[in-house]
């Protein structure tokens, strides 16, 4: 069974997409913990993330850089976070967190309500700051 992420790499399932290249997607989390959460997940469907190809690894790691630069000059965090947790869904992915203030919780499960105006904002915002 294809995972949901699997299901948005194909349409299946819409999203706000910040960026695509052949081996990736990269896209506004649906629960984000701050405003312009972004998840870059590799299209090939891997449940565990240290058990990627180290060149896919690589490159999902080198495109997670330029997507952190892009969400720091849109929304000017203090910086970028990095959460890889991989419980919550069964396809390898990288959580992209801005951290707008220190005391920030930077777990999963902390949500805030973003709306969909907000979101497609957002979207535009991160990645208009995207060169592939």
């Amino acid at each position: 069974m294809s995972s949901i992420f699997t299901k948005i790499i194909e349409g299946e399932i819409p999203c706000h997409k910040v960026a695509e290249t052949d081996e990736h997607i990269a896209f506004l989390d649906i629960n984000p913990i701050a405003e312009g959460h972004t998840l870059v997940v590799p299209k090939q469907e891997i449940d565990y993330f240290f058990d990627l190809p180290t060149e896919l690894m690589q490159s999902t790691m080198s495109l997670s850089r330029t997507i952190s630069g892009a969400i720091d000059e849109a929304l000017n965090p203090l910086r970028t976070g990095i959460i890889v947790q991989g419980l919550e869904v069964p396809h390898a992915h990288l959580h992209l967190v801005p951290l707008y203030k220190k005391t920030q919780p930077m777990a999963l499960g902390h949500n805030v309500p973003v709306s969909e105006e907000r979101m497609v904002e957002l979207k535009e915002q991160i990645s208009s700051h995207i060169s592939l």
